[in-house]
């Protein structure tokens, strides 16, 4: 099962020296894990805010990658895009280790809680060995009753005054990515991804290029089109994405409005079950 090769590549490896975060900018970090980013926002000496939290029992490593960059400071909260194992599979570990709340779109909220569960993914979309096991991975994470609190409906984020949240769904019902306005900083959790998301290869030899949401557990392509197009409005100056490593420049800005502009044909697959 891929989740259990994803617990004991973690439990395996005991020495977490690798586990540190890369800077985007002085307030902004991201930590590349197994299969996905968690983000840092806040400089060093600051206060600070964690966005998703990686699969389940990677905190360890998480934690080693944060307190390379803050020490033992917890952050303020955590803030989650979505739901999925991949993103809030350690979110339980983390908030009872620091004792903070955490945060999502108040849509996501059953899933994270054990009234729903997730479709299964789709492993007919193609495009690489991780769509082919995306029907075995889990679709509910640790419960977060007690921990989790849903966002205020304004857009605001809690502890960040500079950032917005826009909505984004399609991905999942209750998607969500940040936004900060004054330099166009955009997290886009998995509205989008800067390397092939359904491909193995691309995880071991990413290569930057603007891609649609992943495949294989994307829902509402209607919707995650409109997300896609609205994000491009934005007219970001750098995209961390929730699969790949952070764009900035005039490509990114190219390859974003020509994927808002042919999503159809660049993002959805033509086999696919939802």
């Amino acid at each position: 099962m891929e989740q259990e090769y994803i617990d004991k590549s973690i439990n395996d490896e005991h020495d977490f020296d690798h586990a540190v975060s890369e800077e985007v900018l002085s307030d902004i970090a991201y930590y590349r894990t197994l299969i996905v980013n968690v983000i840092m926002i806040g400089k060093p000496d600051d206060d600070w805010v964690l966005v998703d939290t990686g699969t389940h029992k990677y905190h360890k490593r998480i934690l080693h990658a944060c307190e390379q960059r803050y020490g033992k400071k917890p952050p303020q909260a955590i803030i989650l895009t979505h739901g999925h194992f991949d993103h809030a599979g350690s979110a339980k570990k983390l908030a009872e280790h620091w004792d903070i709340p955490i945060y999502l779109h108040p849509y996501e909220l059953d899933y994270v809680t054990g009234a729903k569960e997730y479709p299964p993914g789709d492993p007919t979309v193609g495009g690489g060995l991780i769509s082919l096991l995306s029907g075995i991975f889990p679709t509910k994470i640790d419960h977060l009753k007690g921990f989790v609190q849903p966002l205020p409906s304004d857009g605001s984020l809690p502890f960040l005054s500079d950032w917005q949240y826009i909505e984004t769904f399609g991905h999942t019902p209750g998607h969500i990515s940040l936004f900060r306005k004054k330099d166009r900083v955009l997290i886009a959790g998995d509205a989008l991804s800067t390397e092939k998301p359904e491909s193995t290869l691309a995880v071991f030899f990413p290569l930057q290029h603007v891609y649609g949401p992943p495949a294989y557990f994307t829902e509402d392509w209607y919707d995650a089109e409109q997300s896609v197009k609205k994000l491009a409005k934005l007219d970001p100056n750098i995209i961390i994405a929730g699969h790949g490593i952070p764009m900035e420049g005039e490509t990114m800005k190219g390859e974003l409005q020509k994927l808002a502009d042919n999503f159809t044909e660049q993002a959805i697959p033509k086999h696919r079950r939802h």
